[in-house]
């Protein structure tokens, strides 16, 4: 009795041991070895890690970017594009720290170090407050208004804080048009205004920071068909005809006919039978 149970006390000592061995039998390398963080981590390949291209633009105040972003994601679908607007005197701060790839500025601006081109110009108008005499007008003359008292604009901290003063009925205020309309403060009335200097758009990018992705963007904003040979994405391949079979045959090729030329005839003109006959 006393063998019996020494033998099943044995083998169950050996169960969870490979082969039925005692520890001391297993090798050590079918031990499973536990590893730390440290031999977990494993090295990435700097490449991999690399981000994707991003196509950043800024704009200000009056400037609708959307119909370029539409064709931008009808073109370039596989190159995001982030837009955001920015103040008037952060126009070119956001190309300066990287902000934005390119912006959309009102002109004047420090042409520095940076490609300008001018898109198109703003028409300007007059903000006044609402009742103003110029509400009964579509179009009012800068030279008849030389009696109203402007307020300085930039001073004020920009076009929302000036239009604010103006429905308090302080001043008039000078603005292009697509910023009245987009800022659009309740008690002011604008009116088309002529003889004053208007203002110009530009889009404007560093001068050293120009690629594919953004002369792709420059050429959607110029106008240019997907097809355009300036594009970078535009790609055509031109393939080439097969040169058509001779159907002409292989025998020898037949001399070009000639005109042939004959003398005049001595008998036009002179009527039937006038041409003399000789003697016999």
């Amino acid at each position: 009795m006393a063998g019996f149970m020494d033998w099943e006390f044995a083998e169950v000592m050996l169960q969870g041991y490979p082969g039925g061995r005692y520890c001391e039998d297993v090798p050590s390398d079918n031990i499973p070895q536990t590893t730390g963080p440290a031999d977990q981590a494993q090295p990435v390949d700097q490449a991999d890690d690399a981000a994707p291209r991003e196509l950043r633009i800024a704009y200000v105040a009056g400037v609708t970017p959307g119909k370029w972003i539409r064709r931008w994601e009808e073109r370039m679908p596989d190159v995001p594009l982030q837009a955001f607007m920015s103040d008037d005197g952060a126009q070119l701060e956001v190309l300066r720290d990287g902000s934005a790839d390119l912006s959309f500025v009102r002109l004047p601006v420090d042409r520095e170090g940076f490609n300008v081109i001018p898109l198109y110009e703003e028409q300007p108008v007059v903000v006044a407050p609402k009742g103003h005499e110029i509400s009964v007008f579509e179009e009012v003359a800068l030279a008849d208004l030389e009696q109203e008292a402007f307020l300085d604009v930039v001073a004020l901290g920009g076009p929302g804080p000036a239009l604010e003063v103006v429905a308090s009925g302080v001043g008039l205020a000078i603005l292009p048009m697509s910023v009245a309309r987009h800022l659009n403060v309740k008690d002011t009335v604008a009116r088309r205004l002529t003889g004053a200097a208007g203002t110009e758009i530009a889009l404007v990018w560093p001068a050293e920071s120009t690629d594919e992705v953004i002369e792709e963007f420059i050429g959607i904003v110029r106008g240019r068909t997907a097809q355009s040979s300036r594009q970078p994405s535009a790609q055509p391949v031109k393939t080439k005809k097969d040169p058509k079979p001779d159907r002409r045959g292989t025998g020898a090729k037949k001399a070009p006919k000639v005109a042939q030329r004959y003398a005049p005839n001595p008998d036009k003109g002179r009527g039937k039978g006038s041409r003399k006959k000789g003697k016999r």
